[in-house]
């Protein structure tokens, strides 16, 4: 009689913390034991000479979603989650958007629609406040948090989605006495704005110029800001999708007076640079995405902040875009760099593009790369231990790895509802054979067998990484409100 509905053997499982030889045994969907000679499962799987991982979690996707000028994206929560399958990917945190007007659980509640029927891994929401109205920072939001939406995005850019400094102080006073986390897209707006007009006005309109106008420094000048908002009112925050050096520097200078500012970046900027936008006609548009990947010589500042800690979290954020009238060309066959669909397709090459050039070339361990590619994530947004992790108790999301399969990235073969990627014929080594969900198996052998609608949402716990320091710069207390008189 069968001991385990399911048992991985022989294979090398790596965790956040450690490296180790071991047998994996699964029963009802979670590990039920790690050791050597496990008793008989139903199901095994040889996974000799494969290394045994945690499966990802990409927790900055954009999918089922329409953007803030109305391009929906090109995959929904079923070709969105093929994708991560494919890709050793088991948990999704994409956003319910919220557009100026709207209520926030309406939003919530129409995203849950968009999921149900097609998910084929786990997900949980984040949410995006483009509104923080009194009736939802008062009402809507604090609730929501309570329901396990625990993590919410903030832009300091974006015609219809910023948010002014004050506005941004407000939501940042209800995420401390909440207990939630903000993620922030840090850009100055201005600085865009003014550079944008300046270069259309001389025209210099082609994909190119995106680059241009999303200035490094704008980058820069917004993540001081964020990080100063955030110490005002003793808040963690995260920084999403950082680009290169000159925000980097704010974060780790910020570090280094303590301050608790947690960092993500994606692979565009380590595998893309602004040459990629300079390429003829419109075909530059592929590759756009704000902050805009930058110089080669800043790839090299990204995988530093990788190797030595700066960052926390390795998001695709992915935003698919076709390259047609649905998506980056909405505006007609040759728009402005302006009205061009702004994102990059990535979820199911993330992690093999940080496994091949990360741990493969030595810039990293297994144990750096599982951290940031799937443990962090599941801490910073409350699923932990549930997540992230290959231990009894945990859900059995395991991504069975060939660390030495060569594969080449091609369109033709992503599982996404794209027509391009960004990554077209880049060779790289090393990419999930079995990819399984709560011990079931959803991708293997070059197929995906998870059924659509097998997915299941993820309610998200309060994180400690969103705790305050306790130590306020000047005598006000957010919670209460009110001055307080030093002793």
């Amino acid at each position: 009689m069968a001991e385990f509905d399911l048992v991985i053997r022989n294979g090398t499982v790596a965790t956040a913390a450690d490296v180790f030889s071991a047998d994996v045994g699964v029963s009802g969907g979670r590990i039920a034991a790690l050791g050597s000679s496990l008793g008989k499962g139903r199901e095994e799987i040889d996974a000799r000479g494969k290394l045994v991982l945690p499966g990802g979690i990409d927790s900055h996707v954009h999918i089922a979603q329409v953007s803030s000028i109305g391009i929906p994206t090109a995959d929904d929560f079923l070709s969105g989650s093929r994708s991560a399958a494919a890709g050793g990917t088991t948990t999704l945190i994409p956003f319910a958007a919220q557009h100026r007007g709207q209520s926030l659980r309406k939003v919530v509640e129409d995203y849950h629609g968009q999921a149900e029927g097609k998910a084929i891994v786990d997900y949980a929401f984040h949410l995006i406040i483009s509104d923080p109205s009194p009736e939802v920072l008062g009402q809507e939001l604090p609730a929501l948090i309570r329901d396990g939406y625990t993590s919410f995005k903030i832009y300091l850019t974006y015609d219809m989605l910023k948010l002014s400094d004050r506005e941004t102080l407000e939501v940042l006073s209800l995420a401390r006495r909440e207990g939630a986390l903000v993620m922030i897209h840090a850009e100055n707006h201005d600085v865009i704005a003014f550079l944008t007009e300046r270069l259309l006005a001389t025209g210099h309109t082609a994909p190119k110029f995106h680059a241009t106008a999303h200035a490094a420094l704008a980058e820069r000048e917004a993540t001081h800001r964020a990080i100063s908002l955030a110490e005002l009112i003793d808040v963690p925050v995260l920084i999403v999708h950082v680009s290169g050096r000159e925000a980097i520097d704010q974060i780790a200078w910020a570090r280094n007076r303590g301050l608790k500012i947690y960092a993500e970046t994606c692979p565009q900027y380590l595998f893309l640079t602004e040459d990629d936008l300079d390429q003829p006609g419109i075909e530059g548009a592929r590759c756009m995405c704000s902050p805009p990947p930058r110089d080669k010589a800043n790839q090299e500042f990204v995988w530093r902040g990788l190797e030595t800690g700066v960052f926390d979290v390795f998001s695709s954020d992915h935003a698919p875009y076709r390259m047609d009238a649905t998506g980056k060309l909405h505006a007609g066959p040759n728009p402005t760099f302006k009205k061009i669909g702004n994102g990059v397709p990535g979820i199911e090459v993330r992690l093999p593009l940080l496994f091949s050039e990360g741990v493969r070339t030595g810039r990293m361990d297994l144990t750096r790369f599982v951290a940031l590619t799937s443990t962090t994530a599941a801490k910073l947004y409350g699923l932990y231990p549930r997540k992230g992790t290959i231990a009894v108790g945990s859900d059995a999301d395991i991504a069975i790895w060939d660390p030495e399969l060569p594969v080449t990235i091609r369109q033709e073969n992503m599982h996404d509802a794209m027509d391009y990627t960004p990554y077209e014929g880049r060779k790289v080594t090393g990419w999930p054979v079995t990819t399984i969900s709560r011990g079931e198996v959803i991708w293997r052998d070059g197929a995906v067998t998870g059924a659509a609608g097998r997915g299941r949402f993820l309610p998200c716990e309060l994180s400690a990484a969103a705790r305050p320091r306790g130590k306020l710069p000047i005598n006000f207390d957010p919670t209460s409100g009110r001055l307080v008189t030093p002793s």
